[in-house]
């Protein structure tokens, strides 16, 4: 079973890779974003299923970390791209 999840992690991370160089020659700020997203969201996966995998403390514990990360640098970016735009006042 261990080596059945380890493969799938395997798989995603594989799956990141192609997303990562998308975000290298993506053509437009939106696709950068959206592939920086399936960066995190396929690393918080890949991270789950190894901790669950080899038993490891404090994998998880990383991969919770990854997603606030994730989180932040979408809001930074957005943030960024309103900011270049002009952005409204409130």
């Amino acid at each position: 079973m261990n080596e059945l999840l380890l493969g799938a992690a395997g798989v995603i991370v594989l799956t990141v890779a192609v997303g990562l160089a998308r975000i290298l020659r993506g053509p437009d700020d939106v696709d950068r974003l959206m592939a920086v997203q399936l960066l995190g969201t396929g690393g918080i996966a890949a991270l789950l299923l190894t901790a669950y995998a080899t038993q490891v403390p404090g994998v998880d514990d990383v991969a919770l970390g990854l997603a606030l990360l994730a989180a932040f640098a979408t809001m930074a970016f957005l943030n960024h791209l309103d900011a270049e735009e002009g952005g409204s006042e409130p």
